[in-house]
């Protein structure tokens, strides 16, 4: 990589950008992690006690969780419900991407990720916001059903998870479309043709030739949504109702309402291992390196 930055842009210019992504990385994601790990591991004292005989290293803060019956409840449906999300934005995705690499004109290509991106225009909070007025007890989606005689009276979407489960599914579709339409694209249309021309179903053809190409390109999008959804806070904050909070939300109420930033911090780095846990299954599942999904 370096020796390709040498030589477009020379010497100097390309130590530059490494030492700006050093920089970056050093100082945006590897400090800020040990600090929280660091916070994580200390007991929440007063100001005047930290650094004194008490400010010892402990797992206290880890074991919180594993002693509070409810944040356990919350912890667990967010996974679930945080994989439920990668797998309908996934089934929604694949289709679309299919389409806009394999059988899309340019033209038609172009109009359709125009109409993706346009939405994304609008801050996620406006358009997560939007979905709460869409799903609302009395909003469109509801008078529509009523109006064509599908409901006798108005259904609670946000009563639950599945408004927050459609609200992710909406904002992070384009995470997982791009990868996977950018892994298509790339397959060779003279394998599908081939494949059809020896007596190859749409089913078959997909599930031996087209799917195991698009790896990277699913892996990719998965790992990009689900930890977007389970870091999310904005949109179960909006859409969800008391009885469907996120994780996010816990860690919110410990650093700015319960003030305990070291227990906030513990609780934090789990949802980071998770995170982690998951991508690593996600390259075991697909058999794929850090290689294919950089591409």
């Amino acid at each position: 990589m370096f020796k390709q930055l040498s030589e477009r842009f020379g010497p100097w210019v390309s130590i530059g950008i490494f030492l700006l992504m050093f920089l970056w990385l050093v100082m945006l994601v590897i400090l800020p992690q040990i600090l929280m790990i660091d916070y994580s591991l200390r007991p929440n004292l007063p100001p005047s006690q930290i650094g004194g005989p008490d400010d010892q290293y402990t797992l206290k803060n880890y074991a919180t969780l594993a002693n509070n019956a409810i944040h356990q409840s919350i912890f667990f449906k967010t996974i679930w419900s945080s994989v439920l999300v990668t797998f309908c934005t996934l089934l929604l995705c694949y289709p679309l991407a299919y389409y806009l690499a394999k059988v899309a004109t340019p033209r038609q290509a172009a109009l359709c990720v125009l109409l993706l991106i346009i939405p994304f225009w609008i801050n996620e909070i406006l358009r997560t916001f939007s979905w709460f007025i869409i799903l609302s007890y009395r909003g469109p989606l509801n008078a529509l059903l009523l109006s064509l005689g599908f409901i006798d009276r108005p259904i609670r979407f946000l009563s639950g998870d599945g408004g927050v489960i459609v609200g992710m599914v909406y904002a992070y579709i384009l995470f997982m479309i791009f990868p996977l339409y950018n892994a298509i694209e790339s397959l060779d249309s003279n394998q599908i043709k081939a494949a059809r021309n020896l007596g190859s179903g749409w089913i078959r053809t997909h599930y031996r030739i087209i799917i195991p190409h698009a790896k990277p390109g699913i892996a990719t999008g998965c790992i990009m949504v689900f930890m977007l959804s389970a870091g999310s806070y904005a949109v179960p904050a909006l859409l969800g109702s008391p009885g469907s909070r996120w994780f996010t939300q816990i860690i919110y109420n410990w650093f700015f309402e319960g003030g305990d930033w070291n227990q906030g911090a513990a609780y934090a780095f789990i949802l980071l291992l998770l995170c982690i846990g998951f991508i690593v299954l996600m390259m075991r599942l697909f058999k794929v390196g850090l290689g294919d999904i950089a591409r």
